[in-house]
């Protein structure tokens, strides 16, 4: 019966951080490129109570002991692009991610930049220097050069363009079409091994493996740019109701099981006393 209340006790836990994970995910449906996370669990240790004797065709008696979470994934999949109509909202189609320029993520092993798939930009006054090209929470749009995107002041930002390469352009006063700069667009080996760190960006580990520059990896298949375009979150909210709800009925159940196992164990204490 002590095994009873500890088995559902590991249940109610895995459940409730489940209950948890499906709560943030929900949360954020309407974060521009927000992805879901899933959790995965696994069986607690076995304890074999008797061996097969022999040949014995009889699988061992084993008692298990509850469950844990196993991991928590990322999916990337991508969300459903919304149209804006607005030139510096950005949306991308396949696995690339935006690199925007944040020192407080420098160490010695990794550079001050971080990675999103949230193109929602918009140009910031330099004071006097240009126009510097920001995301929603101001941070440094990078150029495939690593350096934060900056137009000059003389620059007619209202005739700017983004081509599916990410290739920034203007139309000067004579009409013709000049080339500005070109966004950063990278990939990782193993994009569900990537740390999320706030704000709707991500930064490499030894899981995801070092940005790979997609300018300059033939071997990647391209991702392609829309202008006046933005990706919402991967949430499906129907899906997300349907597994809180069994995650709600889950953690009931081992609740019950607790109240169950209880109840038995003040049935036995109550027949020691006769």
């Amino acid at each position: 019966m002590m095994r009873a209340l500890w088995t559902a006790a590991a249940g109610m836990t895995a459940q409730q951080f489940q209950v948890d994970t499906i709560s943030n995910n929900m949360a954020n449906v309407d974060t521009l490129g927000f992805k879901q996370e899933n959790v995965s669990f696994k069986s607690l240790l076995y304890q074999t109570i008797e061996q097969p004797v022999n040949a014995n065709p009889i699988s061992p008696m084993q008692v298990g002991h509850g469950v844990r979470v196993g991991s928590v994934t990322r999916a990337f999949d991508q969300g459903i692009l919304t149209t804006t109509g607005d030139v510096l909202d950005l949306a991308i189609e396949g696995e690339g991610f935006f690199a925007l320029s944040d020192p407080s993520y420098s160490t010695e092993d990794q550079e001050g930049i971080i990675y999103t798939r949230d193109g929602s930009f918009k140009l910031a006054n330099t004071q006097g220097a240009g126009y510097a090209l920001v995301s929603s929470n101001a941070k440094p749009v990078l150029s495939i050069g690593g350096e934060p995107i900056v137009f000059d002041p003389d620059i007619n930002t209202t005739t700017l363009s983004i081509s599916r390469d990410g290739i920034i352009s203007w139309t000067n006063e004579a009409g013709v079409i000049e080339e500005l700069d070109q966004l950063m667009v990278v990939q990782f080996p193993n994009t569900p091994g990537l740390e999320a760190v706030g704000e709707n960006a991500y930064i490499p580990t030894g899981a995801s493996g070092e940005p790979l520059l997609e300018s300059e990896d033939e071997s990647l298949i391209q991702s392609k740019i829309q202008s006046g375009v933005l990706e919402e979150s991967n949430v499906n909210i129907a899906t997300a109701m349907v597994d809180l709800i069994v995650a709600q009925r889950a953690y009931e159940m081992n609740s019950t099981a607790i109240k169950t196992a209880d109840t038995m164990l003040q049935q036995a204490n109550e027949l020691k006393r006769v």
